[in-house]
């Protein structure tokens, strides 16, 4: 019996999954290479074609090389392509482990539609250093593509743990931005009387457009690095917040880590409710979203986000084709003006301190 055939069998019997069978597959058709190599190099040194240490040598490179070969498989697993994204296929734990730098974005059905037409949004993505599922629909679609994600990683749900999983490590603090007045800093207090200790370093709650207004976000930034924490979590709606981190990473030096949060410090300071988890597992969270906030969303959970289902239908039967886009406008590069003295004045706005 062959090793796929008795891998099918453990696979209808749910004994493993299809991605531990394509690892197991990998991993002896490299053990069969490795034993054809040494068989040809054994004839060859019968024929006095190689020396004995010059087999050998070659062997070990031979098997470096095989390692390498499956690490770069096993990376291609951790990945899930869905319409023109590639999201990373992390469990939370996993994700939380290996967090140490880097800009996190949460990819839900939403982000995918806008990716189909903002040319700036897919480059910012695509800059991203972690894109975890945001959507039990995606993880339908995943399924659905044969490519299963292993578990949805939300925004509203990451943070938190993230605060949890770094509750008693002192090199990791943050810095708040998003919600309307006053909301940020309620987070704040919330979080830290979680936490027993003061993770929440800053808070800000910005003017409604402020991401039009330079002047604005500057002084902003001035504030963040004034209060030196190592994470920022922006929630501010998509794609506005990717675009905001992509556009100002780079003038905040003390921050390794920076998420893309939406309502997540609203629902940290209690002003939104969290749908109920029953619906959040089934993936109909966006109806009770709705029952909300029916006049601001109504538009994009049953108009504009319902080609997706079309377009995923495209890709299941290799129809789907990546949209050309134009190239981001200019005024999506990263800025590089220096900040005046007087935007200390902004600090009385700030709730920083609080």
């Amino acid at each position: 019996m062959t090793g796929h055939s008795l891998g099918s069998i453990l696979l209808k019997r749910r004994l493993l999954n299809q991605r531990q069978l394509d690892l197991a597959l990998q991993k002896q058709r490299q053990q069969a290479e490795t034993s054809g190599w040494r068989l040809i190099g054994e004839l060859l040194l019968e024929d006095g074609i190689i020396s004995r240490s010059d087999l050998e040598d070659a062997l070990v490179s031979q098997a470096k090389l095989n390692e390498v070969q499956y690490l770069q498989y096993t990376n291609e697993l951790r990945k899930v392509d869905i319409l023109n994204l590639t999201i990373d296929n992390l469990s939370m734990h996993e994700l939380l482990d290996q967090l140490h730098s880097g800009v996190v974005l949460t990819p839900n059905v939403d982000h995918l539609m806008k990716l189909q037409k903002d040319a700036e949004f897919l480059k910012v993505y695509t800059l991203a250093d972690y894109k975890v599922c945001d959507s039990q629909v995606l993880m339908y679609a995943s399924q659905l593509l044969g490519t299963p994600i292993k578990e949805k990683v939300s925004g509203s749900d990451l943070f938190p743990r993230f605060c949890e999983f770094h509750k008693t490590n002192a090199n990791i603090t943050i810095f708040l931005l998003g919600g309307a007045e006053g909301v940020a800093a309620k987070a704040k207090r919330k979080i830290n009387q979680k936490t027993h200790r003061d993770i929440v370093v800053g808070a800000h709650s910005p003017s409604f457009g402020f991401e039009k207004d330079e002047q604005e976000c500057l002084e902003i930034i001035e504030i963040i690095n004034q209060s030196r924490a190592t994470v920022l979590a922006v929630g501010v709606g998509a794609p506005k917040q990717e675009k905001w981190i992509y556009k100002y990473k780079h003038k905040l030096p003390h921050v390794k880590i920076f998420m893309a949060v939406g309502a997540t410090i609203d629902f940290e300071a209690g002003i939104i409710k969290r749908a109920p988890k029953w619906m959040s597992n089934l993936g109909i969270e966006w109806l009770f979203r709705i029952y909300c906030d029916p006049q601001r969303l109504w538009k994009r959970y049953l108009v504009e986000d319902l080609p997706f289902f079309w377009l995923l239908l495209k890709q299941k039967f290799g129809f789907y084709t990546l949209p050309r886009l134009e190239p981001a406008d200019r005024t999506s590069r990263p800025v590089n003006v220096k900040v005046s003295s007087h935007s200390l004045l902004l600090k009385k706005r700030l709730t920083t301190k609080a």
